[in-house]
């Protein structure tokens, strides 16, 4: 009787396993560039989905450049201890998986990433205690230059933090630009080369740029306990409300630059020194642009013109998005069952 019994609750779990899997999202890698090219992908059963279905579910990624070719669960949410993250005072993670600080100036704009076809820049908010030689900084806002377009998105001044209240303002070609609240609801761009999907009802989007780069932003404030250990003595009108950003790009050329953006060169050699507790790197006077929009830094690349002729490296990810959509990425398509 025991045997039986075993033996049907293998069978059923089998069976539960077989649905789960015929339900589950298939991804062809169609980038004859890619190292996937030509083979379809499947999602696994802890997150069947390409999209954001569940605002509390993770979602499958897949990367057609992966020399093993397989999909995984990813978050949501700004992972600030991964590559391509910019967080907290800001210390990013570079492509190159090492870490290093930045401290800019405060109320002043760098340029984080720069390519002939994409500008992104960072507007830094800080605040410097009496005795202190420089600004302890944030990132405020991120001002994005995509072909011909324009996006921004930034975290509103607050003086206490409520998390029922949502801090994004964002704007498109230098319009305001209303994402309803909600999780899940999303803005497509008319020509759909970008789409801002909130993941929690405020405070939380992911912004994708077509063929080019997902931009994961959640919006926090400098908490008592964060001021406790930094000695930041924040003052007690303003929570300075900031970004976590987490980038990934997809088709960046080998000469990308900008305080971030140069980490993912095939050649970088980064500056910050191992084994240092903070180790910081300068350039605020190269990446320094008039603007959150401008592409003007003694470094910047950002020439749209030429940009569709530029070689791209191979070390950036490759966007799945689901062609049903109408936003396909062309690198690999979703297919569902």
């Amino acid at each position: 009787m025991e045997i039986r019994s075993s033996s049907f609750f293998i069978i059923l779990i089998i069976f539960v396993s077989t649905v789960i899997q015929a339900k589950a999202d298939s991804v062809y890698c169609s980038n004859p560039a890619s190292r996937c090219y030509g083979k379809y992908i499947q999602c696994p059963y802890e997150c069947p989905s390409t999209s954001y279905e569940n605002r509390k579910a993770k979602v499958c990624h897949v990367n057609c450049d992966s020399p093993v070719c397989k999909s995984h669960c990813k978050c949501k949410k700004p992972n600030c201890n991964s590559p391509g993250s910019a967080c907290y005072d800001p210390r990013f993670i570079g492509g190159d998986g090492i870490v290093f600080y930045f401290h800019g100036k405060s109320n002043e704009h760098f340029s984080l990433v720069s390519d002939t076809s994409l500008q992104i820049n960072g507007r830094f908010i800080g605040h410097r205690p009496a005795g202190r030689t420089r600004d302890f900084t944030w990132i405020q806002a991120l001002g994005i230059l995509f072909n011909s377009h324009s996006i921004s998105l930034e975290a509103t001044k607050a003086a206490t933090w409520n998390s029922e209240v949502d801090h994004l303002k964002f704007s498109y070609n230098g319009e305001e630009l209303v994402v309803p609240e909600g999780a899940l609801s999303s803005w497509y761009s008319p020509e759909k080369e970008v789409k801002v999907e909130r993941v929690e009802n405020k405070n939380s989007v992911i912004v994708t740029l077509k063929d080019t780069a997902e931009i994961m932003v959640n919006v926090v404030p400098v908490t008592k306990e964060d001021d406790r250990v930094h000695h930041y003595k924040v003052p007690s009108d303003d929570c300075f409300a900031h970004l976590e950003v987490q980038f990934r790009f997809f088709s960046l050329s080998p000469n990308v630059d900008g305080v971030l953006g140069r980490t993912y060169r095939p050649d970088f050699e980064n500056p910050a020194k191992p084994g240092v507790a903070m180790p910081v790197v300068g350039g605020e006077d190269k990446y320094r642009t008039t603007s959150l929009l401008s592409p003007d830094c003694s470094t910047c690349l950002f020439s749209p013109e030429t940009g569709s002729n530029e070689e791209t490296t191979s070390q950036t990810e490759i966007l799945t998005l689901d062609c049903t959509r109408g936003a396909s990425a062309g690198y690999g398509i979703v297919c569902k069952k």
